[in-house]
């Protein structure tokens, strides 16, 4: 059974080589046959509303908007719940299939047999 993933992506806009990196592993992960959960927190709260992956943009580099819906497709992607209420995004603003969680949430994920984290 492959191992599970969980990437938490930190970085945005703000970042883009970071974030797309986060982005790219965690579709990469997917791809490989990996459990993978990708977790959009700080400024990377933002890709969890439609349409804001699709504005984003680092020359050559896979579309953040494709690596993404990878991600929505295939895994389990969740947007911190306190960056979230810092940002005003409501959980009916987020796209179909993210939801939203909290610190508990991603510490039981990350202390779970047998998984990965990493963090971007």
């Amino acid at each position: 059974m492959p191992r599970g993933l969980v990437v938490k992506v930190t970085a945005g806009a703000d970042d883009p080589e970071r974030c797309n990196q986060g982005f790219t592993v965690a579709a990469t992960a997917l791809a490989a046959g990996a459990e993978v959960s990708l977790w959009l927190t700080g400024e990377a709260a933002w890709f969890g509303v439609p349409g804001r992956a699709d504005e984003f943009d680092l020359p050559q580099a896979q579309p953040l908007a494709d690596l993404l819906a990878t991600v929505v497709a295939g895994g389990t992607v969740t947007v911190c719940s306190q960056c979230a209420s810092r940002r005003d995004i409501a959980e009916s603003d987020l796209r179909e299939k993210v939801r939203l969680a909290g610190s508990a949430s991603y510490v039981a994920e990350v202390l779970a047999e047998g998984v990965q984290a990493l963090v971007y």
